[in-house]
């Protein structure tokens, strides 16, 4: 592989996954119904707004599920995976193929997104207690916002013991049970792991 090869696909998997990130973030973050007016939910929208609005003029919403959201992260993906194809000199899969590599690239890409804020909302909340800092930043409340619709149940099964709070235990073990079981029902291979984001 030469050089401009490798530096498309370097290009191509950090700026399509990074965009990616920011679409999938905004349409978890509405289903959750966190704070809209949070400085980083302001500029989620403000860097998704030029993909997504064009579509929300074809794609309506329903029930405070915004499908233009979810429509334009699948597009992304599927650009993302044909130009890497392309890059890495391969034959691109037939449309269904792509179609399907894309949307579970997209749901393994929702599995790592839970896993990290949940990581990160545990490391947060250590510094700040250890900071004493009353006022939680306003990353920090995006996480919790976005972490509690999926922590909150478990937690209400779960109590917390001793103070220890074990909802994030269940959930890790939960997302390695549903990893495990993607990767085996759509058989994932090292191929299709290195054109899909999110893998």
């Amino acid at each position: 592989m030469d050089f401009m090869s490798s530096s498309g696909i370097t290009l191509v998997s950090t700026l399509g996954g990074i965009y990616l990130l920011m679409l999938l973030l905004r349409f978890l973050l509405q289903i959750a119904r966190a704070d809209f007016y949070n400085p980083m939910s302001q500029a989620i929208v403000r860097f998704t707004d030029p993909l997504v609005r064009p579509l929300r003029r074809v794609i309506p919403g329903y029930r405070g599920i915004d499908f233009s959201t979810l429509i334009a992260s699948l597009f992304v993906q599927l650009g993302a995976i044909y130009g890497l194809i392309a890059l890495y000199g391969a034959s691109p899969p037939s449309l269904g193929a792509l179609v399907a590599w894309a949307f579970v690239g997209n749901l393994l890409f929702v599995i790592n997104i839970y896993y990290y804020a949940i990581i990160g909302s545990i490391i947060m909340s250590f510094v700040m207690m250890f900071s004493g800092n009353p006022t939680p930043h306003p990353l920090l409340q995006l996480v919790w916002q976005l972490t509690e619709p999926v922590m909150g149940p478990i937690r209400s099964v779960i109590p917390a013991i001793g103070g220890l709070d074990f909802s994030p235990i269940v959930i890790f073990l939960g997302i390695q049970l549903l990893q495990n079981f993607i990767y085996e029902t759509f058989g994932i291979t090292t191929g299709m792991a290195a054109v899909i984001l999110g893998i």
